[in-house]
């Protein structure tokens, strides 16, 4: 090789470009590591009802490792997804030591079991409950109900709407037996579903009879048994009332 020309030449210039290499390596981590990158501020946009600075400071700050071009932001995503109430977050940088943070927060619509929270859109999540601004409706069920339990609020909501009540707690057992209590004081005992319309058939039996069942025994009507194939039993200032008590309950 040495009495060839032409493969001189090339070994030196792959050990020129190998040279500039090294050298535009060794200049981009210079550059990366000076100072004026390291990361001085996070802007933090969206839903920020319940995220403030302590929180930000104490939860995510201490996790942020490198600089704005080292940052990992995929772990600092995470980071904020930790936050208490934060559902969604996305960061990207900003040049030429900042990140911009956009949150998504839950937006809660019940309390579920003794020590979570679940959202509008029936996820459950951890939160100060004492950060809410009003009573929630409260709600319980097995593990992996909580969207089956929210969406049939709404359908309580209208159901009831009639009697001018709305549902305050809805409870789904662990062998799936609806109960509701209601914002009137009076606890709805419905039972298992049998198919797509009993729930709907039971508490239309109930409201299309409110009226006179209130006009007979009064307004304080502590618990209606909606389990029987074509009446009820309601429980008020002391007496039992049942409708068509020789049908079994389902």
């Amino acid at each position: 090789m040495w009495n060839n020309a032409r493969q001189l030449n090339l070994a030196a210039n792959a050990l020129h470009a190998l040279l500039v290499v090294v050298l535009l390596a060794a200049g981009g981590l210079w550059l990366i590591q000076r100072p004026s990158f390291t990361l001085r501020s996070i802007s933090i946009d969206g839903d920020t009802e319940h995220i403030n600075t302590p929180t930000v400071r104490a939860t995510v700050v201490g996790h942020l490792k490198g600089n704005f071009f080292t940052v990992d932001l995929d772990a600092a995503r995470a980071a904020f997804e930790q936050m208490p109430w934060v559902r969604h977050a996305s960061v990207r940088r900003v040049w030429p030591n900042a990140l911009a943070v956009t949150l998504d927060e839950y937006k809660p619509l019940g309390t579920w079991g003794s020590d979570q929270l679940v959202s509008t859109d029936g996820e459950l999540f951890t939160a100060n409950q004492g950060e809410l601004d009003e009573d929630l409706p409260a709600f319980d069920g097995p593990d992996g109900t909580a969207k089956e339990v929210v969406a049939r609020y709404h359908d309580f909501q209208k159901w009831f709407a009639p009697m001018g009540a709305t549902p305050d707690e809805v409870t789904l057992s662990a062998r799936y037996a609806w109960t509701v209590k209601l914002s009137n004081g009076t606890e709805v005992e419905f039972g298992r579903e049998r198919n797509q319309d009993t729930l709907y058939d039971r508490a239309r039996r109930l409201t299309a009879a409110w009226g006179a069942v209130t006009q007979r025994w009064g307004n304080d009507i502590e618990y209606a048994d909606l389990r029987y194939p074509n009446g009820f039993a309601i429980r008020a200032a002391g007496m039992r009332f049942i409708s068509e008590p020789d049908k079994g309950k389902k």
